[in-house]
């Protein structure tokens, strides 16, 4: 019985990995095409965040069969494609911090790296308009990439080492031939960027 049991959990996991990985693979190629449109720099494209909600729905009907799927369940590369869907689910701001509240138990357990946790709780405090605690977050200026606010920046890089990032200058060099919008484009990117969180529900209108 229990060999039976045994091989049920891995075919289970073995498609849990590969729906995580196909999934991840639209958003990526999604990505790719609508860059070489050009279309990636006008606010969030329609398609993008169709494909981003769909996402979301299917990575919640997967937590409810399996849990989060972690480590141990979907391999490393299937839990990493878990924790891209729910980076990418901007549009459901009640997912994604339900998502940080199960990263933080994997992380306690062992069975996702640190740096998924970070990376998401980071989204979410910015999507609120909080400051985040471990420089994740950009933002593209006229002037070049500039970090989000954060939380006692003294301290930030010896946080970005407890969960395994560089230091955030290395992270700002890397970022520096990033193209720039112009300055009018970032105004108008701001607008709509403020109205959509709004709108969306990670702020209410008074505080965005």
């Amino acid at each position: 019985m229990s060999k039976i049991v045994k091989s049920t959990v891995y075919l289970a996991s073995a498609d849990l990995r590969k729906t995580l990985l196909a999934l991840q693979g639209r958003d990526l190629a999604l990505r790719e095409d609508l860059q070489a449109e050009g279309a990636l720099r006008g606010g969030y494209h329609p398609r993008m965040e169709e494909v981003h909600r769909d996402n979301a729905r299917q990575l919640r009907e997967l937590i409810e069969r399996f849990g989060w799927p972690n480590e141990r369940l979907a391999g490393s590369d299937g839990a990493e494609a878990a924790w891209l869907i729910a980076q990418h689910a901007i549009a459901e701001p009640d997912f994604m911090r339900s998502c940080c509240t199960l990263l933080e138990r994997e992380v306690a357990s062992g069975t996702v790296p640190k740096w998924q946790l970070a990376y998401l709780d980071d989204r979410v405090r910015v999507s609120e308009g909080r400051l985040q605690r471990f420089g994740t977050q950009f933002e593209f200026t006229p002037e070049g990439p500039e970090l989000c606010p954060v939380e006692n920046p003294d301290s930030l890089d010896a946080r970005r080492l407890q969960v395994g990032l560089g230091p955030i200058a290395d992270r700002l060099k890397s970022m520096k031939s990033s193209p720039r919008p112009t300055a009018e484009e970032f105004e108008a990117h701001k607008r709509e960027e403020i109205a959509w969180r709004v709108k969306v529900g990670w702020t209410a209108r008074g505080d965005a």
